[in-house]
């Protein structure tokens, strides 16, 4: 709210303030003030209220944080003061975010661990006084150790091979279909092998439309279609994931001519975790991370990982916002007891979902906590908790929920919940796992069922999955841990079911409408047979696609159409006369060439 104040009100509090708080950095404030009121006596606007993160009193900050302030553009900073009880005075740069609302101010030496630091503004900064406030840092114990996931044992058919990308080895993927499925593709990120781990695309008959293989030890998740810059993107993590669920790595972003256009990193010293990579309407990305740090659990020092939430802005790579569970969850809210050993981390939270809600704030999942929490964008405080020991809702029956995923609210008003229950994985807290569809009644704070989605026959997932709501009403549900992915109409019918050949896990499964462009040219191999030649096409993520002509001649230079055939999924086999050199040409649904292969000697 502003409100016109004179120069001499402000000259009588800075100088009662000054008594108590005078130093080097209150003097430029002091400056900077005087300035914008004026010599003339012109009026002075209150200034708006900025939030900061670290957020006032936390204790969890890292030794390279930046200092994150948002609410008004780098300009009206003004003097910023930065000192650490053991590391003394920070200089630093301040970069301005890219929306011009805020910015960060990024120190030129790191803070130490378990200092407090002081910083002072001229700002109105929420949760601070007089534009001061302090945070401490945490005390880090090392990096989490990197993993290497195991493949799943080999099985008949377990992937496929192509003569045209002899480079490929994806999963095999077998589906059913039991009715009528939306429209549109699937969406996996096989995480186990056998050969090859990557994003994958996949048709509405489960044939195999796109793959991208990651180097050896890497796996992609949570591979999904999303909006960036007004424009439909495919996005995914890529990384390592160690035993315990915990990655390292990094997000992607990609144009429909499967061109990555940007790589997003969680910063202040952490690297991006497997569990959450959402685009918002902003273009800010929020993902997920973890730090191992020294803390107090009970008596005793032990390792914990925090849990984090950072909110990125994808074009500078700066923090808008960050929220650490351990400075807002305590211990007792956990299911998961701690380690006997002492060098093994408590990972009491394990954060595995973030949502941008209608009206800005978040909704964060925690696999340990069995609950869901609406955090507030601006402060980070907890705003109401679904399930779990302090759940805000009282559960109905069969409202329960465990080792939740994927936990989002629809509408306006909140009152609807889906999330991927894994209670059925061992410890058993329910029977199966289940996709799960609550009523929030913010009147009564009651949560009930009003919908829920079992495989048949039942599964019993211990961990990852999701539950998307499609356009129409159906839900796709990707089993995580298992290797289904299900479609359930608006009656809870199944009409799809899919499922790698293979033990295979996919983090989750989703369905999108996409249209892929590829900027390269199509595959081909030939080779000569008895009296003919086989001809092998294929284009790695075109979806226009729907016929192929064949050119064929004795020589480079002499090549001429032979034949048009449909295509026969990823791969279409064609055969020709007996000719030494061929092309193909892709063309689309009228017949329109879309682009052709190179002329390849037949084999």
């Amino acid at each position: 709210m502003a409100g016109h104040l004179g120069p001499g009100w402000l000259l009588r509090n800075l100088r009662s303030n000054a008594r108590v708080r005078m130093g080097v950095a209150w003097a430029a404030v002091v400056i900077a003030l005087l300035a914008v009121c004026g010599a003339s006596g012109s009026s002075y606007v209150v200034p708006a209220p900025v939030y900061v993160f670290p957020i006032p009193g936390s204790h969890t900050a890292l030794p390279v944080s930046q200092i994150t302030v948002r609410g008004v553009p780098v300009s009206q900073f003004g003097a910023i003061s930065v000192t650490g009880s053991k590391s003394g005075p920070h200089t630093g740069t301040v970069e301005a975010d890219s929306d011009g609302h805020g910015g960060s101010f990024l120190p030129a030496k790191p803070f130490a661990p378990g200092e407090t630091v002081i910083v002072k503004t001229g700002l109105d900064v929420v949760g601070g006084a007089n534009g001061s406030y302090q945070f401490v840092v945490a005390n880090p114990a090392g990096r989490i150790p990197l993993g290497q996931r195991p493949r799943t044992p080999r099985v008949r058919g377990d992937v496929q091979r192509f003569h045209s990308e002899p480079n490929l080895v994806p999963v095999t993927v077998k589906t059913v279909t039991h009715g009528e499925p939306a429209r549109g593709y699937i969406f996996l990120g096989p995480l186990a092998g056998p050969v090859q781990s990557g994003p994958m695309i996949l048709d509405a008959n489960g044939r195999l439309i796109w793959f991208h293989p990651l180097p050896t030890g890497e796996g992609a998740t949570d591979v999904r279609v999303q909006s960036y810059q007004g424009r439909a993107v495919l996005t995914w993590w890529q990384g390592n994931v160690n035993a315990a669920g915990v990655g390292q790595g990094e997000d992607v972003i990609s144009d429909s001519t499967y061109t990555p256009i940007a790589t997003v990193h969680a910063s202040n010293g952490l690297q991006s975790d497997l569990h959450e990579f959402q685009l918002t309407s902003e273009n800010t990305a929020l993902v997920t991370a973890y730090t191992p740090v020294y803390w107090t659990v009970g008596k005793n020092r032990r390792i914990v990982l925090d849990s984090v939430v950072q909110e990125i802005d994808v074009p500078t790579g700066l923090v808008l916002f960050q929220w650490d569970s351990l400075d807002h969850v305590p211990f007792s809210s956990s299911y998961d007891g701690v380690p006997h050993s002492r060098f093994h981390p408590y990972d009491y939270f394990h954060v595995n979902s973030i949502q941008q809600d209608t009206d800005g704030n978040l909704i964060v999942s925690s696999r340990d906590t069995f609950a869901a929490y609406k955090i507030d964008h601006n402060t980070g405080q907890v705003m109401w908790i679904l399930g779990g020991k302090r759940s805000s809702f009282k559960m109905g029956r069969g409202a329960r929920f465990a080792f939740q995923h994927d936990v989002r609210v629809h509408g306006n008003d909140d009152n609807t919940v889906t999330l991927f229950d894994d209670g059925g994985g061992p410890p058993r807290v329910h029977r199966w796992a289940r996709g799960l569809t609550l009523a929030l009644n913010f009147r009564s704070m009651r949560a009930t069922v009003i919908g829920q989605d079992e495989h048949s026959p039942p599964l019993a997932s211990n961990f990852e999955g999701n539950d998307q709501v499609l356009p129409g009403g159906d839900h796709f549900v990707g089993w995580g841990q298992l290797p289904y992915f299900t479609e359930f109409n608006s009656r809870g019918r199944i009409v799809f079911d899919g499922h790698f050949v293979d033990a295979n896990a996919s983090y989750r499964a989703y369905k999108f409408s996409w249209t892929g462009r590829p900027q390269y040219p199509p595959s081909v191999a030939a080779s000569e047979r008895r009296h003919m030649t086989v001809v092998w096409a294929s284009w790695n993520g075109a979806t226009a696609i729907r016929r192929w002509r064949v050119f064929g001649g004795n020589s480079r230079n002499s090549i001429e159409p032979l034949r048009t055939l449909g295509i026969r999924g990823f791969e279409t086999r064609i055969q020709i006369r007996t000719e030494r050199y061929v092309e193909v040409q892709a063309l689309d649904g009228k017949g329109r060439p879309l682009k052709s292969s190179s002329v390849v000697r037949a084999r």
